[in-house]
């Protein structure tokens, strides 16, 4: 899978409200994910420099082998990432929206209504935490499988 190991990108900070949205500095950096974070190195470093947050995030693909990051509060910046070949570059985009907790939310929603519907019986039951709100659909309805890339 993307980003179990650190796998070197091409890297660069992109200003949408500047005239030129251009790549100024393109840097080679490791990015490695780990759950929701998307932890960015030197290449020649262990400690990362920084980790982006990959939550309430829109992940788009912008040509066949570069993809780029950009927060919903933070709309006028992306982080634009080019990969060695257009498959890292998808197998990356997925890796990076299933890597969102609100993903793994509502498949979690999704699959305990699924196999409730299917044997009568909630599967959280067993562990207590049969009426946290957290795991609650919130209308009554079963949450159907959708585009989910802006996680």
């Amino acid at each position: 899978l993307p980003g179990t190991q650190p796998t070197a990108l091409a890297h660069c900070n992109v200003d949408c409200t500047s005239e030129n949205t251009d790549c100024v500095v393109v840097k080679k950096r490791l990015v490695k994910l780990v759950v929701n974070f998307l932890f960015y190195f030197k290449t020649d470093e262990e400690e990362p420099l920084g980790a982006l947050l990959l939550e309430q995030c829109r992940v788009e693909r912008e040509d066949s082998q570069v993809f780029s990051i950009a927060f919903l509060d933070e709309a006028e910046r992306k982080y634009l990432f080019e990969c060695d070949s257009e498959e890292q570059c998808v197998e990356w985009i997925d890796s990076i929206i299933k890597a969102s907790y609100e993903f793994m939310r509502k498949n979690l929603i999704f699959y305990r209504t699924e196999i409730h519907r299917l044997t009568g019986k909630d599967p959280l039951e067993q562990y207590g935490i049969l009426d946290e709100t957290r795991f609650q659909v919130s209308n009554g309805l079963p949450l159907m499988p959708k585009d989910t890339s802006s996680m």
